[in-house]
């Protein structure tokens, strides 16, 4: 029996995707790759209030994916991250290190698009309806990310 490693993750970025070269780059072979960090709110109690619990997620973002987040993804933007955890460990100096982080399989803006009165790069907001928004996957381009294929079809069908 195949063991089960699935990862949905809502939160905020906590700096722009092409920042610089850490966050964005490309590997030997020409494959586009982004590491970005989201910030995920819990609510814990504590004593008789209720308190923010703050944690960070690592994300690896691979692929046409990772290209197609630069022109969209900035600090701040509520995403939502579906994928898998990968558990990386070395050694240095002796002592053993191990490190969780989230592969990507697919990226999604959580929130509508807005223009920018200033005429910079737009902006989004959070929204509760039920609007299609923004999905960023390996199998779409950026022509196709508002969830229609190319005959119109939405790709929400459920049979």
């Amino acid at each position: 029996m195949t063991d089960i490693n699935k990862v949905i993750v809502i939160g905020n970025l906590t700096r722009d995707v092409a920042a610089d070269e850490r966050s964005f780059g490309y590997t030997a072979n020409g494959t586009a790759r982004a590491n970005i960090s989201i910030a995920v709110n819990r609510s814990v109690k504590k004593g008789e209030q209720w308190e923010d619990e703050v944690s960070y997620i690592d994300v690896t973002v691979w692929g046409k994916t990772a290209e197609n987040l630069k022109t969209y993804f900035v600090k701040g933007q509520k995403v939502a991250v579906c994928g898998y955890l990968k558990q990386d460990r070395w050694e240095k100096d002796g002592q053993k290190f191990s490190r969780l982080s989230v592969v990507a399989d697919q990226v999604q803006l959580v929130g509508e698009r807005k223009a920018d009165s200033n005429g910079g790069n737009p902006s989004y907001v959070e929204n509760n309806n039920s609007g299609t928004k923004p999905v960023f996957s390996p199998n779409n381009s950026p022509d196709s990310f508002q969830g229609y294929d190319d005959n119109g079809f939405s790709e929400d069908i459920p049979f």
